[in-house]
């Protein structure tokens, strides 16, 4: 089984892109992120030719974020159910193929000390909170998503620049790891320990072509599910060519 996990930065922008990486790659589950488009306008009919079940939760011009599957998706859950009134759509959650799948797209924060970056801390606890009664060490879960969180100084072309800034702060970095805390396990070190590796890079400044980038897009993974992974990487490819997103997409691979 395939799973991957992709920010689109918008769909429509990146539909054609989207579907030969698709038939290229033949991923069995997709989590994708800033669709930048509301569900009625999601292209629905261009995946389901392709032989996947979708579930979307989008927005106007931002956010949005879907799954899509090659086998049915059940126990769907549209926003982080806590009763907190979140018109920001970053948070979709459902069953398949006996896994439990959550794609979200974590809030930028824009700069630290905003009014962004404390909507961006008070979601990750919202998240952390959901996680918390749910994720069991013994029952196959994935946390799937760009997160706007480079982890650790190797998930960052330049640590000493980017130390305090936003996608980078302490702060973040702590928020993230309590949200880990809760018994997730981040399957691209899990398989590449050390070195960089990075699936964002600026559109600005020839940032790709100069490797300045950022790993900010993570799949996380209860014990049960790391024992079946077998592979895991970042498609550094699919950032090249003519109007590519800015991030790469990351894919697991398990056992069947």
């Amino acid at each position: 089984m395939k799973l991957a996990t992709w920010n689109v930065n918008s769909i429509r922008a990146r539909q054609d892109r989207v579907v030969a990486w698709i038939q290229a790659r033949r991923p069995d589950i997709l989590c994708l992120q800033e669709l930048k488009v509301e569900d009625e306008k999601f292209p629905l009919e261009a995946f389901r030719g392709l032989g996947y079940e979708i579930t979307t939760f989008g927005q106007k011009t931002y956010n949005g974020v879907a799954i899509l599957s090659r086998a049915p998706l059940l126990d769907i859950e549209r926003g982080i159910t806590d009763g907190v009134d979140d018109a920001q759509a970053r948070f979709l959650a459902g069953t398949t193929q006996g896994l439990r799948v959550l794609c979200c797209y974590v809030p930028n924060g824009e700069a630290v000390g905003t009014d962004k970056f404390a909507y961006k801390m008070a979601w990750l606890e919202r998240l952390r909170a959901y996680l918390a009664p749910r994720v069991r060490p013994d029952v196959p879960f994935a946390l799937c998503g760009d997160f706007n969180i480079a982890p650790a100084p190797e998930d960052v072309y330049d640590p000493v620049a980017w130390e305090g800034q936003c996608l980078y702060s302490l702060a973040e970095r702590a928020a993230l790891g309590r949200v880990r805390e809760v018994g997730l396990v981040d399957v691209i070190r899990h398989v590449h320990p050390t070195g960089p590796l990075y699936t964002y890079w600026d559109y600005r400044m020839l940032a790709f072509q100069k490797n300045r980038g950022l790993r900010i897009d993570h799949v996380f993974v209860t014990p049960a599910l790391l024992e079946q992974v077998t592979g895991a990487w970042v498609d550094r490819e699919e950032r090249k060519g003519k109007q590519p997103s800015d991030h790469a997409p990351v894919l697991v691979e398990f056992k069947d």
